[in-house]
């Protein structure tokens, strides 16, 4: 079973994302801010982060900026974004091995990504 983090301040975003990849055999963390995503990776091993871009506190670029500072450079990242310009955001955090979503997503479609991403066979 993986653990995967969602950074997400919707709570909807993160109670469908934990219905979805819990009935997909993951264990999922949900946290509503970059800030508490740092807090929870200090004192748990999580296999992905999914974080949303914008978010109080803490957005999303800054949360990967600072897990890439404190080591954690395998760690697979995915981006949520609403933002329209998704080939530009790609191309920006392409340095920070970050993968790019859209919102609004399909759950289905998004769990098979994330299996994709972090090399699981499709459940």
């Amino acid at each position: 079973m993986s653990t995967i983090l969602v950074a997400d301040d919707d709570a909807h975003v993160g109670r469908v994302l934990s219905m979805w990849l819990t009935r997909h055999g993951h264990e999922v963390l949900i946290v509503r801010n970059g800030v508490e995503a740092l807090e929870v990776i200090a004192t748990r091993d999580v296999d992905l982060v999914i974080s949303d871009m914008n978010m109080p506190e803490l957005d999303g670029l800054g949360l990967a900026k600072a897990l890439r500072e404190a080591g954690h450079v395998d760690l697979p990242i995915m981006m949520l974004t609403a933002r329209c310009d998704q080939d530009a955001l790609t191309e920006e955090l392409s340095e920070y091995r970050i993968s790019v979503y859209p919102k609004p997503f399909f759950p289905s479609k998004l769990v098979a990504e994330i299996n994709r991403l972090m090399g699981v066979a499709a459940t």
